[in-house]
């Protein structure tokens, strides 16, 4: 059974993003979802099924207890940090299209000012890093920023990808945020700017790695049928799908570090929605690092294996470029949620309600997840 066109994003809602909040993670998810849940013109009530995103904020009897939900059918844990909510879509879009619920809730929330929750600690506490944290923690690689390094520098030692071209990623985003009242970071920066940002380990700079921050994020996918009668204009979701590498457990034991799971499933997303890489007229692409950008765009299909580099040079991912990406400023500029604000960005942006950064014309559009050692999801929407 394709999912294709069987389910609609209906609602999003965001928090403020910031640093320092006062609030508590779940606090923070709550205020997103009923944010989500008044854009769709819904009420707490008609939630029918719930995927909390992660491990660090609320549970679906959480939202039970809260919202006072009568007849919770569904719910779902997928723990594959930043591909959660991509995968999610996909978990959301199949329980929908077998008839099981109406309207799922998506949901995220995070205070990583409160500490415990910051990423070189948080991560060695999750199964899926057993792996890494028992051999390769001991040598010193504990945060993201050691662990993805290596395929980073492999990238660049095979293919001659350089610094400057991890720049044009972070440029891109950071124009973009300056366009965005919901976005952290708001000084432009260069190209210049970016290569002399502090090393934090090899290759990446400072300016190479994602934002630490606070907030919240929410969508509610609904059933296509449900959709028209809802609030805002329809956004399909046309093709959606996973993909995990080999060896996801640990990015140094593969034959080909620069391997990701996306490539797997990238093909099936753009079989199941019908669509080619010329239609897409923009890109929500998980940024995590700079080169994590650069990799996906490279296993998605718009250019070869390698090419990534020259690819994104001459502004090709800033705004009237030839595919604008991560127009809200992504995690490198506006906020770190998982990747839960790239898909509201896309849905504002295929609703025609992306602000000063509003792509002209934007009819197709893609998000990508990138989660833990280069687990992949990636879904392909469009304009009802």
């Amino acid at each position: 059974m394709s999912l294709r066109d069987k389910s609609c994003v209906t609602g999003v809602g965001e928090t403020v993003y910031m640093r320092g909040s006062t609030k508590t993670a779940f606090e923070l998810q709550i205020e997103a979802s009923l944010k989500a849940i008044a854009d769709a013109g819904l009420t707490p009530k008609d939630i029918d099924g719930i995927i909390p995103v992660g491990i660090v904020s609320g549970t679906s009897d959480d939202f039970i207890e809260n919202f006072g939900i009568p007849d919770l059918r569904f719910s779902a844990v997928i723990p594959h940090g930043g591909a959660s909510p991509v995968m999610a879509l996909q978990c959301a879009a199949a329980a929908i299209a077998a008839g099981v619920c109406n309207h799922v809730l998506i949901t995220f929330g995070r205070n990583v000012s409160a500490g415990s929750n910051k990423a070189g600690a948080r991560i060695h506490q999750m199964p899926q890093f057993h792996f890494v944290t028992e051999f390769e923690y001991p040598i010193g690689a504990i945060a993201p920023a050691q662990l993805y390094a290596p395929m980073a520098r492999r990238h660049m030692e095979l293919y001659g990808t350089t610094v400057a071209q991890f720049g044009e990623v972070a440029v891109a985003c950071r124009k973009h945020a300056l366009l965005n009242d919901n976005a952290l970071m708001k000084k432009p920066i260069t190209l210049e700017d970016h290569r002399n940002s502090r090393m934090i380990a090899d290759p990446f700079r400072l300016l190479d790695c994602s934002l630490e921050s606070d907030g919240g994020a929410a969508i509610i996918v609904s059933a296509a049928e449900r959709a028209g009668d809802l609030r805002q204009p329809r956004v399909y979701i046309s093709g959606v799908a996973a993909g995990h590498p080999d060896s996801p457990g640990s990015i140094t034991q593969r034959p080909d570090m620069t391997s990701l799971g996306i490539a797997k499933a990238a093909p099936r997303a753009f079989q199941m929605a019908g669509v080619t890489h010329d239609d897409i007229d923009l890109t929500q692409i998980y940024d995590c690092f700079t080169y994590a950008v650069i990799r996906q765009l490279e296993d998605i299909g718009f250019c070869a294996k390698g090419e990534g580099g020259p690819f994104v040079e001459n502004g090709r991912l800033q705004l009237g470029g030839a595919l604008p990406t991560n127009t809200h400023g992504g995690l490198l500029s506006q906020a770190h949620v998982w990747g839960l604000n790239h898909i509201v960005e896309l849905v504002r942006q295929l609703r025609g309600q992306g602000g000063r950064a509003q792509v002209e014309n934007a009819e197709v559009g893609l998000v990508t997840g990138y989660g833990d050692m280069g687990d992949g999801a990636l879904a392909i929407m469009r304009r009802g």
